[in-house]
């Protein structure tokens, strides 16, 4: 006898006699800005992505993956100093804030569901990470490094690298606008700096700054010893 039915961030597919047994249908909430960024780890893909913002959407839920009419959608800024944590601070409490809004909008009946394809008739989706992502390719940018980095850190498994035959953990980054590019070898280690060392790039060099290596992990000016 539920008059409609709630989802938050669920990862399995309903199928149509589920929801088709609520008056009001079924709802979820997903923690991207649909049409885009359909699918599964969709903060870690919005960093990748080097996106400025990123959408909660409370959309109906369909046959589809995340293909329902949007309820309800809002944006949040991403800066430089942004990574995945932070990330998703914001998404655990907007995410209510939003669901309780738009099911006091079903409620009210005065809206006006929005049609995913009158925003964009292709949209995208994106995949869900798995075991061996995390390995840095130098062979990229400084600034898709630093995003790709920020993007998996902590509660994320972190990006790896290897030097001298052991991996890396790589926590944070710094990306620098104004370093100079030029040619070299893609992942030498170009140089120490007061906080860590710097790594070549496609581009230029990316300073790294907190990381896990033979036991240590480097935060700020210190390293501790690993658990």
């Amino acid at each position: 006898n539920c008059d409609i039915f709630v989802s938050m961030s669920f990862d399995q597919i309903f199928k149509p006699q589920i929801i088709d047994l609520a008056p009001l249908g079924a709802i979820n909430c997903h923690a991207g800005a649909l049409p885009f960024y359909r699918g599964r780890n969709i903060l870690n893909w919005a960093l990748i992505n080097d996106e400025k913002s990123f959408g909660i959407t409370v959309h109906y839920i369909d046959k589809g993956i995340d293909t329902g009419d949007i309820i309800l959608q809002r944006h949040y800024p991403i800066s430089d100093n942004d990574d995945y944590n932070t990330l998703l601070e914001v998404a655990h409490t907007q995410c209510g804030v939003i669901l309780h809004d738009a099911l006091k909008m079903i409620l009210s009946g005065k809206f006006k569901p929005i049609k995913q394809s009158s925003i964009d008739k292709y949209g995208f989706y994106c995949s869900q990470r798995r075991n061996g992502d995390e390995m840095i390719r130098w062979d990229q940018s400084s600034r898709e490094i630093f995003n790709f980095i920020r993007a998996i850190t902590h509660p994320g498994p972190l990006a790896r690298a290897v030097l001298n035959g052991k991996e890396m953990k790589i926590k944070q980054a710094i990306y620098h606008p104004n370093a100079p590019s030029y040619k070299c070898i893609n992942g030498a280690v170009v140089g120490l700096s007061q906080n860590g060392f710097w790594v070549k790039c496609s581009d230029k060099a990316l300073e790294i700054v907190e990381f896990e290596y033979d036991g240590k992990i480097k935060i700020g000016d210190r390293f501790e010893l690993c658990n």
